[in-house]
């Protein structure tokens, strides 16, 4: 399905679909967003109350889970959406300009 990180490749390697029609947009970045912004915002708080570390603990303890979270999720995420607009098969947006 990917021909890199997050580059999708031209066409299924089994059933040949054209993955050039999906675009799953900006779709999987949100996700990401708030899913690892939930985990890290919510367990930062729960140490900052709890054991009340020196700042560069928490550097040490959240850089690390930001980066691995984010780029963990991002590629699933994407391949989930696209998935999905193959499934529902999803199609470009189109305006009727003879309805007027």
């Amino acid at each position: 399905m990917f021909s890199g990180f997050l580059d999708l490749a031209k066409r299924c390697s089994v059933c040949g679909f054209d993955y050039r029609s999906a675009d799953p947009g900006d779709g999987p970045a949100v996700f990401v967003i708030l899913i690892a912004g939930f985990l890290v915002v919510g367990l930062a708080v729960v140490v900052e109350f709890v054991f009340r570390p020196p700042y560069w603990v928490h550097a040490v303890l959240w850089i690390p889970l930001v980066l691995a979270s984010t780029l963990g999720l991002l590629r699933p995420l994407k391949g989930i959406l696209v998935a999905l607009q193959f499934h529902h098969k999803a199609a470009q947006g189109k305006l009727d300009r003879d309805q007027r």
